[in-house]
């Protein structure tokens, strides 16, 4: 995990983070118009973000909403990218070691 306020690729750091299974459908889910970055749609998967930016991401007939709290080298296990990003989704309470 990379510290700081590195910007990163919208669609790289969905995948990246585990949100989604692969970066084609990160980007795709972007393009289509299904993310917003700070409450702004975005439709560009190269949209930088980093620390301290709000996603809204409507995935899976759900919305999740997640605070981004460090940008990511690579893919990491399951339990190190939860601890890239905080859950604000209302009524969900996860923990990054479930």
């Amino acid at each position: 995990m990379t510290e700081g306020r590195c910007p990163q690729r919208l669609d790289k750091w969905l995948w990246l983070a585990r949100v989604v299974k692969s970066r084609s459908l990160a980007a795709r889910l972007v393009a289509g118009g299904h993310v917003r970055v700070n409450a702004r749609r975005v439709q560009s998967p190269a949209k930088s973000i980093g620390p301290g930016d709000v996603l809204t991401i409507v995935l899976d007939y759900r919305v999740r909403v997640l605070r981004v709290i460090a940008p990511a080298a690579r893919r990491l296990s399951a339990r190190e990218a939860a601890h890239l990003f905080e859950e604000l989704t209302p009524g969900r309470e996860l923990s990054p070691h479930a």
